[in-house]
């Protein structure tokens, strides 16, 4: 003989709210060896950018000691770090990449 179940209590819906992932900044750091036309390539090859946006960006580090290279959520970041800074050891350059909470 089956048996009948009746649960009588409800579960309240809340509604949730996610707080969007912390972005990260991802800096370019100037140094005095590392060719500027090199730090182009790297604007355009891990970031996307034109070559006009790169410059703009590659001069801003020369003038300024530092520069943004784009906003990411913290592994996105940490990754492009990671990859710039392989490609400039491979490639024998000292550039410094970080990236710092924005």
């Amino acid at each position: 003989m089956a048996t009948k179940h009746q649960d009588s209590s409800l579960l309240e819906a809340r509604p949730t709210q996610l707080k969007p992932p912390p972005l990260y900044k991802v800096l370019l750091l100037n140094d005095d060896f590392t060719p500027m036309d090199f730090v182009i390539v790297v604007l355009q090859r891990f970031f996307g950018m034109d070559r006009e946006h790169a410059t703009r960006i590659m001069l801003k580090v020369h003038t300024e000691g530092r520069g943004v290279c784009g906003v990411f959520p913290r592994d996105v970041a940490a990754t492009k770090v990671e990859q710039v800074t392989t490609f400039a050891r491979s490639n024998q350059h000292p550039l410094a990449c970080v990236m710092e909470e924005n």
